[in-house]
């Protein structure tokens, strides 16, 4: 077996009074591609600069193999130290050649002669790109590659990184990156690490196991950690069960949207009827804008009915921005109309992130200083409306500026999700997000009663939740598809298209006599269910009712904990009801 290109044993780094993690091993193959998975505040950006050898461990043995090139691409590189990004490119303790690093440069679509104090992100993340590759590493070690990327770049990431002979380490929220090119997988949980050979696309069902593991032993132990493993039950096997019945629903919206449709390749989806639940919100009638001698969209007609999720992609400079800002109102086109409904009511939530201001608190951010804030017109403290957004409620007092980019993302939702409105554009939202946060960022989606446009490069994200694509490939065309990203592709390159994936005829084994009626278990519980369920709500709302005293957090802490774990114990119990009596509900309903 060869030596590891990387080791580092018994890594351990502490954190203030606690440690961040502890009793750490990690060994990295000539040919592992490793996905390193773990929530924002994991620590996995930390290990991947304690690998690297950018910050010391406070305990552990780091070896790397003699004369083996160790490379990091970090998630926002600095380049002020230099003048262009030419001279930023070609620095590093690996040096690569000038003619290396112009090459990919020029495939990235990226002008090295930009002075560097006036790139943007995508520009400094192409040429930190650029002098990564080029400096021929043994080891990649690459944090978001694929923040401020479009598609196009991604996808030529993706080629370089399958055909690439070394090992890397990669952090991303990214699915369809990380299903598509990793083979191992790094867990950094709860301050341990798991080590499974398998790729990401095999992540979520290794992880439902441990929790289910997990949740089993701590059924032996004390009421506390029964608490904790009825979270991770809910947090990880329910949301497993929301995810299906999110993509079901998905499913169903972009067929009934198909059925809105005119010839395949038309630009114009039609009113389908006059119902108020399908009148349009957004009407463009043959658009045109152009800069200068460029055409940027070309005759564009389309209506967004109420609910519509739609989603814009195409790579840098195609036009999604200016096509986005034509349908919202805030640019007026050359030719052709815009109208919008007058009862509009947006939000919007650029890839900036500009409203996070950071000397500001959390709860001045919420809540303006207060306890309480208004979600869509009901009343919440602000402890538990930021537990909703999978915070810990004694971040309330932190400073914005000491959270993560993934946590201030996180915050900037909570508080734009809480105002009424019926129209959300979201620009990038996906950069800087963890997978955890992902799922909970599709899940407001799903719930979101109004309409959703959508710009982003995440191609998973939009796999699972638009309805519609608007796909810009540069000319001033715009194809409307129904479906999403992979549905755009496949129109644009049937060979391209997701294939379904083979497997091996088995044995035809001899049918099972059918059943003609439910279990005795399984009829009783279809019979009680139903009380059970109403049970819980009367208790739901018993407690939220007590929840609702704005003196009850300061007057007894401890009785407001109680409450709101009684309220999440009883929802999940609630959730698990219903699901089951479905279930039955179905079967019964099967069987005549």
């Amino acid at each position: 077996m060869a030596a590891p290109i990387l080791s580092f044993e018994n890594l351990g780094l502490s954190q203030g009074s606690h440690w961040l993690f502890r009793h750490i091993d990690i060994h990295v193959g000539q040919r592992d591609r490793l996905a390193l998975i773990g929530r924002n505040g994991a620590g996995k950006t930390t290990l991947l600069k304690l690998i690297g050898g950018q910050i010391e461990a406070d305990e552990g043995i780091r070896s790397v193999q003699p004369g083996a090139r160790v490379i990091t691409l970090e998630q926002d590189p600095d380049v002020s130290a230099f003048k262009t990004l030419h001279d930023f490119a070609l620095a590093g303790d690996f040096a690569p050649p000038a003619h290396e690093v112009e090459a990919i440069a020029d495939q990235l679509g990226i002008d090295l002669s930009r002075e560097a104090a006036t790139a943007s992100g995508g520009e400094r993340r192409r040429a930190a790109i650029a002098r990564a590759l080029a400096s021929e590493p043994d080891l990649l070690l690459l944090d978001e590659p694929t923040n401020h990327l479009d598609i196009a770049a991604i996808d030529w990431l993706e080629s370089w990184l399958a055909r690439y002979n070394g090992a890397f380490i990669v952090i991303s929220h990214d699915r369809a990156f990380l299903t598509r090119l990793t083979r191992q997988t790094l867990w950094l949980d709860r301050g341990q690490m798991r080590r499974n050979e398998i790729g990401f696309g095999g992540f979520e069902d290794w992880m439902e196991a441990v929790y289910a593991e997990e949740a089993r032993a701590a059924e032996k132990l004390d009421a506390k950690l029964k608490i904790e493993a009825h979270w991770l039950e809910r947090g990880v096997t329910a949301r497993r069960k929301r995810n299906q019945g999110r993509l079901a629903k998905l499913w169903e919206m972009r067929a009934q949207r198909a059925a809105m449709q005119g010839p395949q390749g038309t630009a114009k989806i039609a009113v389908a009827s006059d119902d108020s639940k399908t009148k349009s919100v957004i009407k463009a009638e043959h658009v045109t804008k152009t800069f200068g001698d460029r055409t940027i969209i070309n005759d564009f007609s389309l209506r967004v009915q109420r609910g519509d999720r739609i989603g814009i992609v195409g790579g840098n400079g195609a036009g999604k921005s200016t096509l986005l800002k034509l349908l919202t109102g805030e640019l007026a086109p050359d030719s052709g109309a815009v109208t919008l409904a007058k009862t509009l009511d947006m939000i919007f939530i650029d890839q900036q992130r500009s409203l996070m201001q950071g000397d500001k608190s959390v709860r001045d951010v919420l809540a303006e200083g207060g306890d309480w804030i208004d979600v869509r017109g009901i009343r919440k403290h602000v402890h538990g409306y930021l537990k909703d957004f999978l915070f810990d409620p004694s971040l309330a007092e932190a400073k914005v500026g000491t959270l993560s980019g993934g946590e201030r993302s996180r915050l900037l939702f909570a508080r734009e999700f809480a105002r009424e409105s019926n129209l959300l554009v979201l620009d990038e939202p996906t950069n800087d997000l963890d997978l955890e946060t992902l799922d909970l960022l599709q899940e407001v989606i799903a719930d979101y009663d109004g309409t959703v446009l959508i710009v982003s490069h995440d191609r998973d994200f939009l796999d699972r939740t638009v309805t519609v694509t608007l796909g810009l490939d540069g000319s001033g065309k715009v194809d409307v598809i129904v479906g999403g990203y992979a549905d755009w592709i496949a129109k644009r390159d049937p060979r391209r298209a997701p294939k379904a994936e083979k497997k091996e005829a088995a044995a035809p084994t001899p049918p099972k006599p059918a059943s003609t009626k439910l279990t005795y278990k399984d009829q009783r519980d279809l019979d009680l269910l139903p009380q059970k369920i109403e049970e819980l709500e009367a208790a739901i709302a018993r407690d939220e009712e007590a929840l609702a005293d704005p003196a009850l957090y300061t007057r007894d802490p401890k009785k407001f904990a109680a409450l709101t774990a009684a309220i999440e114990k009883a929802r999940a119990e609630k959730d698990a009801a219903e699901e089951r009596w479905l279930e039955l509900a179905e079967k019964a309903e099967g069987l005549g």
